[in-house]
C-alpha cells in the first residue's frame, strides 16, 4: 500500500494568509487560488483591486502546476519551445503563465497555489512564498 498526502482545508487558508499578507503589505489586488494534487480548487482568496480575469486564471494556474508537477511559467515555456500550443494538453484549463507554483510535502505533489491580477514576474514571487507555507 502506498500512503498519500493531501493538503486539508486548514492548509489551504495557511497558504492562502502568506499570500495574503504580501498582497496587503503592499495594498495590491489579486486572486490566490489553491489547488488540490488533481488541480480542483480547495480556497481561493480574491482580494480587493483584484482585475476580474484574475480570477480564473489564478484557478488555471494552481490546475497546471498541480497537474504537470511544475511552475506553470514552466509548462508555458516548454510548450513554446516545442512549438505545441496550450490546447495539446487537452484541456482548456491550461495557461501558461508565470504565478503557478507547485506545493510537495514528503516528495509528493499534494497541490498547487496560483496567483493572478499582478505582473507576472511579481505572482511568481508571492506564489513561491505562498507554496512554501507548509514548510517548517
Amino acid at each position: 500500500m502506498n500512503q498519500r498526502f493531501v493538503l486539508s482545508h486548514r492548509d489551504a487558508l495557511k497558504i492562502l494568509a502568506v499570500a495574503q499578507a504580501e498582497l496587503e503589505r503592499d495594498n495590491k489586488g489579486a486572486a490566490v487560488a489553491v489547488s488540490d494534487s488533481h488541480g480542483e480548487l480547495i480556497a481561493l482568496l480574491r482580494t480587493d483591486g483584484c482585475p476580474l480575469a484574475s480570477i480564473n486564471n489564478a484557478i488555471n494556474k494552481a490546475y497546471t502546476s498541480a497537474r504537470e508537477r511544475k511552475e506553470s511559467k514552466e509548462v508555458g515555456n516548454s510548450s513554446r519551445e516545442k512549438g505545441w500550443p496550450m490546447t495539446n494538453f487537452g484541456d482548456l484549463r491550461y495557461i501558461g503563465w508565470g504565478g503557478g507554483v507547485p506545493i510537495f510535502h514528503e516528495g509528493q505533489c499534494v497541490g498547487a497555489v496560483g496567483i493572478s491580477g499582478l505582473p507576472e514576474e511579481e505572482d511568481m514571487v508571492i506564489a513561491r512564498k505562498a507554496a512554501k507555507a507548509l514548510e517548517g
